[in-house]
């Protein structure tokens, strides 16, 4: 039986988003990944970008509220950011609660060359956390 894992984050644009795709990339075979916000929004295309230069595609992915999981048990529930932390509800069951803070890259500012460096350096920093706990 695979193990539950949530990332969450507050809006579900960025690395929650890549989180997702880098666990169910690696690792789908054993782990049912999912992410969500505590205020989605809509997922970022740049994050989009920098993880479709890796092979992996989430653009089908959507933004999702955290309220949309109320009642799921999870394995995991893995808070990306510290405003998701603060305010991450409670997970029926026994679910193991981890805190990876990322800066979030949807606050770079520059050119696109400069916010795609940002997005990228956030998706490498995930994916070594990811291959480091899993």
């Amino acid at each position: 039986m695979k193990k539950k894992v949530l990332f969450l984050c507050t809006k579900n644009s960025c690395r929650s988003q890549m989180a997702e795709g880098i666990l169910r990339h690696l690792m789908g075979d054993e782990f049912e990944v999912s992410s969500a916000g505590t205020r989605p929004s809509a997922v970022n295309p740049a994050a989009i970008k920098v993880m479709a230069e890796i092979g992996i595609d989430i653009s089908g992915h959507r933004s999702k509220s955290v309220q949309e999981f109320q009642g799921t048990k999870f394995d995991f529930v893995i808070t990306t950011c510290d405003a998701a932390r603060e305010t991450c509800p409670v997970f029926p069951g026994k679910a193991r609660h981890l805190h990876w803070s990322f800066n979030d890259p949807a606050e770079a500012k520059g050119s696109e060359d400069e916010i795609l460096s940002a997005f990228r350096k956030v998706r490498d920093e995930i994916k070594s956390k990811i291959q480091e706990e899993f």
